[in-house]
């Protein structure tokens, strides 16, 4: 898509994951806890897809996490934290509702 493409949509990037002021949303935190980060250049990308997925599908197996991502490049964390990250985030996100 082109940026001229998105005028007048509502785009939401991971600074808008959580408010302003609020706690880091439950992806976010998965993602700290879960060592799912380490140099952070894939982060954002990892926690909007991981977003996108898991409100298709709110408890995403190993497999369909790392299909999601495959497109996001990670040279860092070998993506076995992320799929635990992405699988507690879903996991708080069901509970809380």
């Amino acid at each position: 898509m082109l940026a001229i493409q998105a005028t007048g949509a509502d785009i939401m990037t991971i600074e808008g994951v959580a408010p302003e002021g609020a706690p880091l949303h439950p992806l976010q935190a998965a993602f700290r806890e879960h060592h799912g980060l380490q140099c952070g250049y894939c982060t954002p990308g990892m926690i909007m897809s991981a977003l996108d997925l898991i409100d298709q599908n709110p408890d995403p197996s190993d497999l369909e996490i790392r299909e999601w991502l495959e497109g996001n490049l990670c040279r860092c964390t070998g993506y076995d934290n992320i799929v635990t990250a992405v699988k507690a985030g879903a996991a708080t996100m069901r509970t809380d509702g």
